[in-house]
């Protein structure tokens, strides 16, 4: 009963249907049949206790906070200075207007933070300029693409706030399974309980996240070396304008507010200083005065702004209900133990099951969204691989590369609808989706590499919090 569930919720999912009044809809449908037929362990007793902790969990209140700030940054335009001066600073060298609009998606990223926003904005301001210069339709928007989805991996991402809350309650899960398999065998002596934190997250992702940017600045370097042709540079007169002092100058006028912004906010969490909900607290003022500084404050703005955090948020809070009751339903199934029986009795062990969740979530990612991937599929397995002696902070940027490659996976990415939806109708639909297959091949070696070298994830966090 409980993988018919899962499959009647990825079937409405897929159809579809709201996330969140399917997740708990379909839950409710399935657990008055259970009872009606007589095998359900009714569970839904918990679900009071379970909501009052949604309310109550503050690290959550920085998901308003960094939204209002993505949203903001976006309505102040600083990705056009961005673009303009990082295309004056790479322009000279072949595949150089590539390589800035990786360098602005992560600035932007590490700023906003919002997928859709990042894409949408360079898919209007860089396409047709890369187009006009001689790009080839699909590395240019395959990179802009890719670009915009280091949102979910370089922090402050919307995506590892949400996946950390979903781990550290995993992590406990798991730290309960150990306990009781000591107990059963006649051990009480526990060790004292660990915790994993959103800023635990942060720190793990930071490295993974610039190790993506180095590949896909390498594979622009070599297209640029061996196609020539699909990467040209721009030429000599049109960068006489930006030169000399007034490139200089441009520079950092473009530079500063928003990486001002990336140290305040990233810089207080890494360094201890502030915790997240802190932090983005600060990222919002800071928000506000760079789109005052640029002018672009008023009120019909804020009043946009603050309707759009209100709406995302909302969606995001009625989804964590949603999948508390489909969670709780699933495990009154015994789904919790069949999974749990499935991945312990797998050949090969720990590395087996992780390699099996990984595949499935890359899957997944053709036909769901994140969201719907990290409130669904993270509480089933999360606790049973965490149980495993799997690393918290390791097994959490696994899991979100993997869910940033859902946003690049056709024929349902998301990114490729943003870029679809403001591209010119000279690129195809097909060019999008081959541009996107190189990168989609890098996020699969970016995730081999940091399975070979966990401590690409782990040390940081070490370092700065002594974990």
């Amino acid at each position: 009963m409980a993988l018919l569930l899962f499959a009647v919720l990825c079937l409405l999912l897929m159809l579809g249907f709201p996330v969140a009044f399917t997740l708990g809809g379909t839950a409710l449908l399935f657990a008055l049949l259970g009872t009606v037929m007589g095998n359900f362990d009714p569970l839904l007793g918990g679900i009071p206790s379970r909501l009052y902790g949604i309310m109550t969990n503050s690290t959550l209140v920085a998901v308003p906070l960094f939204v209002f700030m993505g949203v903001m940054l976006e309505r102040s335009q600083v990705a056009e200075k961005l673009l303009d001066t990082m295309a004056a600073l790479f322009g000279p060298l072949r595949g150089g207007l590539g390589i800035s609009v990786v360098v602005v998606g992560m600035l932007m990223a590490a700023s906003t933070g919002i997928v859709g926003a990042t894409v949408v904005t360079m898919g209007l301001l860089s396409l047709p300029t890369m187009l006009r210069r001689g790009y080839h339709p699909a590395l240019a928007t395959g990179t802009i693409c890719a670009s915009g989805t280091l949102g979910q991996i370089i922090p402050p991402s919307i995506i590892l706030i949400l996946l950390g809350d979903v781990i550290s309650n995993a992590y406990s899960e798991a730290q309960q399974m150990i306990q009781s398999r000591l107990a059963a065998q006649g051990i009480f002596e526990f060790p004292p309980p660990q915790t994993v934190s959103v800023g635990d997250l942060f720190a793990g992702a930071l490295i993974p996240g610039l190790l993506l940017v180095g590949l896909y600045v390498l594979y622009l370097a070599a297209v640029a070396l061996f196609r020539p042709a699909a990467a040209p540079a721009i030429p000599a007169e049109e960068r006489a304008e930006l030169r000399g002092r007034r490139l200089l100058r441009q520079t950092l006028v473009a530079l500063l507010p928003p990486l001002g912004l990336i140290v305040a906010v990233l810089g207080s969490i890494i360094a201890g200083i502030a915790a997240p909900t802190e932090a983005a607290s600060v990222g919002a003022v800071g928000a506000i005065l760079l789109a005052l500084a640029q002018r672009r404050l008023d009120l019909e703005v804020m009043g946009d702004v603050m309707r759009r955090t209100l709406e995302v948020t909302a969606m995001v809070f009625m989804i964590f209900i949603g999948a508390a009751l489909f969670s709780l339903v699933f495990r009154g199934f015994g789904g919790d133990e069949l999974v749990a029986d499935l991945l312990s009795d797998l050949p090969g062990g720990t590395f087996s099951a992780v390699l099996l969740v990984m595949v499935v979530m890359f899957l997944l990612g053709f036909v769901l969204d994140f969201i719907e991937i990290t409130f669904v599929v993270v509480p089933i397995v999360g606790p049973i691989l965490l149980a495993m002696g799997i690393d918290p902070v390791w097994l959490g940027v696994m899991i979100a590369i993997n869910l940033q490659t859902s946003f690049l996976t056709p024929p349902f990415g998301f990114a490729l609808f943003y870029l679809r939806g403001v591209a010119p109708e000279a690129v195809r639909s097909s060019d999008i989706y081959r541009g996107v297959m190189p990168y989609i091949a890098i996020q699969l070696l970016a995730m081999g590499v940091l399975a070979l070298w966990p401590e690409l994830a782990t040390w940081l966090p070490q370092v700065v919090y002594g974990d």
